[in-house]
């Protein structure tokens, strides 16, 4: 049951020491990345690795000015990338194929890119595993879906693929291990049986109080509720608003 620690006590970490992760360190961090369930065994994504500094500035401008992003030792971006595979079936004869079955040539759809957005997800989550075990902490970046234009330019990207997340990893500093825990949703409001359920007003008072308590009830100004503070902070703010056009942009050039 110890094992499952790993899962319980991880928390995101924006602050790391200046030691460098070995390369044995980063094989096993990958080798274990590329374990990660994978729809159909394809392995619809790919990973890049920033070790270019100059890179690793730039990516801490533009995805919200995070400059513990820079500071980070490892930096991996994490593709929904079905290019690979229209590479491979067009160095495979599938035109050829199509052509004497009369058959349209194949291109990508949604469901396609969503398939490919949940490998990524799901070996970035098996790597973000693998971290705590080898010792490192890490961050999510959701942010690299933000100024598509920028990363695909900086990234190289091509046609069919999409900058998911990107994680940031290193050795936490003492802080960042003494750092209190932020709390989650109790299960009953989370997990659910056979169907969806609506939360009811007192569950969303509950919820309210316990954030009050826990904030030191911080809340933003003109907000005095959890919901109204992540309205204000989250949901409707200006990186929100540049995620969504980003994404449609992205979506759009799959799909053109």
């Amino acid at each position: 049951m110890e094992k499952l620690d790993y899962l319980l006590n991880r928390k995101s970490v924006r602050a790391f020491e200046e030691d460098e992760i070995s390369v044995e360190v980063k094989n096993k961090l990958y080798e274990a990345t590329l374990r990660a369930p994978t729809a159909g065994n394809m392995m619809m994504y790919s990973i890049i690795e920033i070790e270019d500094q100059e890179l690793k500035n730039k990516l801490s401008i533009s995805c919200d000015n995070q400059n513990f992003i820079a500071k980070a030792p490892l930096v991996l971006v994490f593709l929904a990338d079905f290019q690979r595979w229209m590479d491979y079936l067009k160095a495979s004869g599938v035109q050829e194929y199509n052509k004497e079955n009369n058959l349209k040539d194949y291109y990508p759809n949604e469901g396609d890119l969503m398939l490919a957005i949940n490998d990524a997800l799901i070996a970035a989550q098996n790597s973000v595993i693998a971290g705590e075990i080898l010792g490192l902490g890490s961050c999510y970046i959701g942010d690299i879906m933000e100024n598509f234009e920028i990363h695909r330019e900086l990234l190289k990207l091509p046609k069919y693929t999409f900058p998911i997340t990107m994680l940031c990893f290193g050795y936490p500093t003492q802080q960042q291990k003494n750092r209190v825990m932020t709390s989650r949703y109790p299960k009953d409001f989370i997990i659910y049986k056979n169907n969806y359920r609506h939360l009811k007003e007192e569950e969303f008072e509950y919820l309210n109080s316990k954030a009050a308590i826990l904030k030191n009830n911080k809340f933003l100004p003109g907000c005095n509720n959890e919901a109204l503070h992540m309205y204000k902070r989250k949901i409707t703010s200006e990186f929100m608003q540049e995620m969504g056009r980003s994404i449609r942009v992205a979506i759009d050039s799959w799909l053109r």
